[in-house]
């Protein structure tokens, strides 16, 4: 029997007693589901399409035998309050079995602000740690051995600074710069798309980005330089496939930004991280991992000619999706969690967050954390996924899922390259555009009950929120902005003031600003006067759109 003659002899009559429950199925990316993918969806390039798991186009992972070696890290992002407090969380979260630390920076030093600016009023601590001077990031690091524990952190406009604080902090525990292991995320482009913490106007924020690049190669190798970022992109409300291709669109301009700077791809390329969305489509999602493994591989060879294969390898971290997350009927929220967790594990993630049940409502308690952390051991021991490579390989629709979000991301990718690039398509708000667009849909078939959020627009109960909440205290921002007072007192200003003008001089031609300001940190130059001196020379951003 064909499929055509099973549709008429047997799905047919079957629609008539039972109405399917839509007229047609897609994903999120408008990607149509057909009711039965048969092997028809799979061509014979098997070799060229899928190769094998450490092989290029690695499709399938970028590790010969992926979790069957190792787990990937387990790294639970967190920050809030002071250094002490995130600390104590960090050294909780290490005893029950995490394996990293994802470090969450409050407003004020996202943006470059100390806590006793006026800009600063309100913030500190709010969405995650204050981190103005090297002191702080001593604390929060104390106890922390940095040349065995790696260290992510969600930073960008600033992003050179604080990774200047903890090759400081690490000469102070005797770790050398070329022992530490750790991510910066260091994409501003995805911020003027779709976040919005940045400082400084595009070009010269590239331009730092580089300086980081070029310092890492020579001395701080096993640091992933840039975490380029579709997380955020998904967050404002992209679909699956402009996740991919916005991502990687950035990601170009940064390869094509470090060899306008005389950098050498096959150094600088394997520095290179990147860091995804894990949303609700379970097989999308899947399948967007694997076409974005492959997509980047072909860029990375064909495009830019790489040589070495590991720089052709995309390695990423992945987050379980925050905008998905409800404030109704929150513990509900712990599934979705586990779904989400599951497609990036299925999916060859080498790193991956799980979200807290509450962060629809306040950042998550330590209960609410330690579920999250727990969701990610059961998969990893429990579930049996990570016992054999890409395990949805072969699947029809998974397979047909994968060419098609490869397709469409080519195809953005084409339209910015017309553009000019991803600077350009940004400052023209093309890249903005397409995504408010596809948001706006989202909403309307929220809005129409053709997207069901379970718990919001369906099977809704009347409820009060059954769940304590993180409360911080409000006398944190007084007791920063005492410790500030009393920095400036005791340091010496005069060559703080010296430095702060080599920077100054430094940041108007094009000498690396790495060990600069690494010496200014040492000296008790604060962030936000290192960011104020950069401000002072380049200007900052303000959209025009």
């Amino acid at each position: 029997m064909d499929k055509k003659t099973w549709e008429e002899k047997h799905v047919a009559p079957t629609i008539k007693r039972f109405p399917e429950r839509k007229s047609e199925f897609e994903t999120s990316s408008g990607i149509p589901l057909e009711r039965l993918h048969t092997p028809t969806e799979i061509d014979e390039t098997y070799q060229e399409k899928l190769g094998f798991p450490g092989q290029y186009p690695f499709t399938r992972g970028v590790q010969p035998t992926m979790y069957r070696g190792k787990f990937w890290t387990m790294r639970q992002y967190a920050g809030f309050s002071t250094a002490k407090e995130s600390n104590e969380r960090y050294k909780f979260l290490l005893s029950q079995g995490q394996t990293g630390l994802s470090v969450a920076f409050d407003l004020p030093t996202q943006i470059g602000y100390d806590s006793d600016d006026p800009m600063s009023l309100g913030e500190v601590g709010k969405v995650g740690v204050s981190i103005p001077t090297l002191d702080d990031m001593a604390v929060l690091l104390d106890g922390i051995p940095l040349d065995k524990v790696s260290i992510s952190m969600t930073i960008n406009a600033p992003a050179s600074v604080l990774l200047a604080m903890v090759i400081a902090v690490g000469k102070r525990q005797g770790v050398a710069p070329h022992q530490l292991r750790g991510t910066i995320q260091n994409d501003i482009l995805k911020e003027y798309i779709a976040r919005g913490t940045y400082i400084y106007p595009p070009r010269p924020s590239m331009r730092l980005i580089t300086d980081v690049f070029d310092y890492c190669a020579r001395e701080v190798p096993r640091w992933n330089t840039i975490s380029i970022s579709g997380y955020h992109i998904r967050e404002a409300g992209s679909t699956a496939a402009q996740e991919v291709a916005f991502t990687l669109a950035n990601g170009i301009a940064y390869v094509q930004a470090a060899l306008d700077a005389g950098l050498d791809i096959d150094v600088f390329a394997k520095q290179l991280s990147f860091f995804f969305n894990a949303h609700n489509n379970f097989l999308e999602e899947v399948a967007k991992f694997r076409a974005a493994r492959r997509l980047w591989a072909k860029i990375m060879k064909e495009r830019f000619g790489a040589k070495d294969p590991k720089s052709w390898r995309l390695r990423f971290h992945t987050q379980t999706a925050g905008s998905t997350l409800t404030a109704q009927q929150p513990e509900n929220n712990v599934i979705r969690v586990a779904v989400q967790a599951m497609a990036a594990v299925m999916g060859g993630t080498q790193s991956l967050h799980t979200n807290g049940r509450d962060e629809a409502i306040a950042l998550p308690t330590q209960e609410a954390a330690q579920i999250a952390l727990r969701t990610q051991q059961i998969i990893a021991h429990e579930s049996g996924i990570a016992d054999t490579i890409d395990p949805l390989a072969g699947s029809y629709v998974v397979e047909h899922l994968t060419d098609e979000i490869e397709k469409m991301a080519q195809q953005y990718i084409q339209n910015i390259d017309d553009m000019g690039g991803a600077l350009t398509a940004i400052e023209q708000g093309y890249v903005q555009g397409e995504i408010h667009e596809a948001a706006y849909q989202y909403q309307r078939a929220l809005e129409n009950n053709a997207e069901i959020v379970v718990g919001v627009n369906q099977f809704t109960v009347a409820e009060e929120t059954p769940i304590d909440r993180m409360k911080l205290d409000p006398a944190i921002e007084a007791a920063q902005c005492e410790r500030l007072k009393a920095l400036r007192e005791r340091r010496d200003n005069a060559k703080v003031a010296e430095l702060r003008g080599q920077i100054a001089t430094a940041a108007q031609t094009d000498e690396n600003l790495m060990p600069l300001f690494i010496e200014a940190l040492e000296n008790d130059a604060t962030l936000g006067e290192i960011c104020h001196t950069l401000r002072d020379v380049w200007g900052e951003y303000r959209p025009t759109l």
